[in-house]
């Protein structure tokens, strides 16, 4: 049974921006992660020349707009792949530099309140737009492709439905792990040995069909320490082969408090899905519910957790929220 919580907060809350601790050393970004989606991709080939077009139309005629956003804006652009104009820019390389702009000197900042995922509004402008044209010319033609625009229309809603991001209410219990993904709890195994954790684990995989948000949030405060990436197959997610083979983002998280403890999430591609979003980088910290990426179509989220710290609450066929679904509970946490 989940435990619901009595005291709760709503997911609006700033990320934090903190790029490490100086008194502990953190993982470099692994070299094969170029961006906030490694595996590339046609919408986002799209998406990266039509930003080459805006930034040239900017410069060309928008000059005075360019010098002003460049006074406001904050951190550094290094390690930036293109330059960065304003904060549409930073979409795709937000995990590569420090560059930022303060909500208040952001003009896009509404994008984050739609409810759908700020990753997935190039796919939904270029799949919506033509489905829906199709729609208004099988109409117009009449009898008998009045049909076909039904499953046009069928097609428009799903695509639709699958980018949604619906807010989420995150639970404020100090011992409380929720869930990084939406789904169904596929396995929960244990494990005699995690490297990250140097002990025995727990793994509790979530299953993402194409019907479940997928975005993912982060399932405890905490900083990112390491990260890997690994290109692969798109098996099934629901082969258990699939965890081996199959693409796979690997984040491995510490609380910034003692005692410390550890745990990591990996977000793994499935037979449909190709596309892995992840924003975070070595030494950014994250707050319990804050989104931090997604998986585009179906797919798996795994949650590693130390066998010996936790009490597992999630069980095999349960259908879970992401950050706002209790998995586990931390021993002996107090509220600080």
């Amino acid at each position: 049974m989940i435990v619901k919580t009595s005291t709760t907060t709503i997911d609006e809350e700033e990320p934090m921006t903190n790029l490490s601790i100086a008194d502990e050393p953190i993982a470099a970004l692994p070299e094969n992660i170029r961006s906030v989606q490694p595996g590339g991709g046609v919408c986002y080939s799209l998406e990266l020349a039509w930003g080459r077009w805006r930034r040239w139309w900017l410069r060309t005629f928008r000059s005075g707009y360019v010098a002003r956003m460049a006074e406001k804006r904050q951190g550094d652009t290094t390690g930036a792949p293109h330059e960065v104009l304003d904060p549409r820019d930073l979409k795709y390389c937000c995990n590569l530099c420090t560059a930022h702009w303060l909500p208040e000197d952001d003009p896009f900042a509404w994008r984050e309140r739609l409810p759908f995922a700020r990753w997935g509004l190039a796919e939904l402008q270029i799949m919506c737009w033509p489905l829906a044209a199709l729609i208004c010319l099988l109409l117009w033609l009449g009898s008998p492709w009045n049909w076909l625009s039904v499953v046009a229309l069928v097609l428009l809603a799903l695509v639709v439905y699958f980018f949604r991001d619906p807010s989420r209410v995150i639970p404020q219990e100090a011992d409380a792990i929720v869930s990084p993904a939406d789904g169904t709890i596929a396995e929960v195994t244990l494990v005699d040995h995690y490297d990250f954790l140097d002990g025995p684990a727990v793994r509790i995989g979530i299953f993402l069909s194409i019907f479940n948000v997928h975005v993912n949030r982060a399932p405890r405060a905490a900083r990112v320490v390491d990260m890997h990436y690994k290109p692969g197959e798109f098996l099934n997610a629901m082969n258990p082969e699939s965890a081996l083979r199959n693409e796979y983002m690997w984040i491995g998280l510490e609380e910034t408090t003692e005692p410390r403890r550890r745990l990591a999430v990996r977000a793994i591609s499935g037979l449909i899905a190709r596309r892995i979003v992840c924003t975070l980088r070595p030494g950014r910290q994250v707050r319990r519910g804050e989104k931090f990426g997604m998986i585009k179509l179906g797919s798996r989220t795994e949650l590693i957790l130390p066998r010996d710290e936790v009490t597992v609450e999630a069980t095999v066929g349960q259908k879970v929220n992401a950050g706002s679904t209790i998995l586990a509970r931390y021993h002996g946490t107090v509220a600080v």
